[in-house]
């Protein structure tokens, strides 16, 4: 990761803040919060490059919790330390606990109301179009090659089809991704 005096500085309020602003609008799920994250981070504050971001993501997907949560965690450290990772983990998760814990006392209540079920079926198609959205997002400038693109096929059937655990995945293209570029076939 490139040094912390090459990158604007992020404050510890502007991390819990940046974390929990992104917690509190977000609905469905990690996924949908990554290209958020990656917007906010990347795009608007400089905090990290992309590929730095990208870097983030692979640790976060490998490591064991919700991605979303472990994203935060890992860039509030990268940014500033230990306090900056658990300020950025309670403005990730705070906005959570507070909707969950108002949701349970009343979601019993409204389950069964034909309003709330419809709407519930209505943002599915959505969430998954966001989703779609993030990996295209996150996928364009990395996939510049036709090898980019045979890996990120074979992941995908890897996981998709296959059942392969995504964390392996992962280790199998970063393990084929050191052997191209230290084995003498790739520049």
């Amino acid at each position: 990761m490139a040094e912390p005096a090459q990158r604007p500085q992020a404050s510890l309020s502007g991390l819990f803040w940046t974390f929990f602003r992104i917690g509190a609008f977000t609905i469905g799920g990690a996924y949908v919060m990554i290209p958020l994250i990656q917007k906010d981070i990347v795009d608007r504050r400089g905090w990290l490059t992309r590929d730095e971001f990208i870097d983030v993501l692979a640790v976060a997907q490998t490591a064991p919790g919700p991605i979303a949560v472990n994203t935060a965690t890992y860039v509030g450290y990268e940014l500033r330390g230990a306090i900056g990772s658990l300020v950025s983990t309670l403005g990730c998760v705070l906005p959570s606990i507070m909707v969950i814990t108002l949701v349970a006392a009343v979601f019993s209540q409204v389950a069964s109301m034909r309003v709330v079920q419809a709407a519930f079926a209505g943002v599915r198609p959505a969430v998954v179009v966001l989703i779609l959205s993030a990996v295209i997002r996150i996928g364009k400038p990395i996939l510049r090659s036709r090898l980019d693109l045979v890996m990120a096929a074979l992941a995908c059937l890897a996981v998709a089809v296959l059942k392969v655990a995504p964390p392996l995945v992962i280790i199998a293209a970063a393990m084929v991704g050191v052997a191209l570029k230290t084995g003498g076939g790739a520049k």
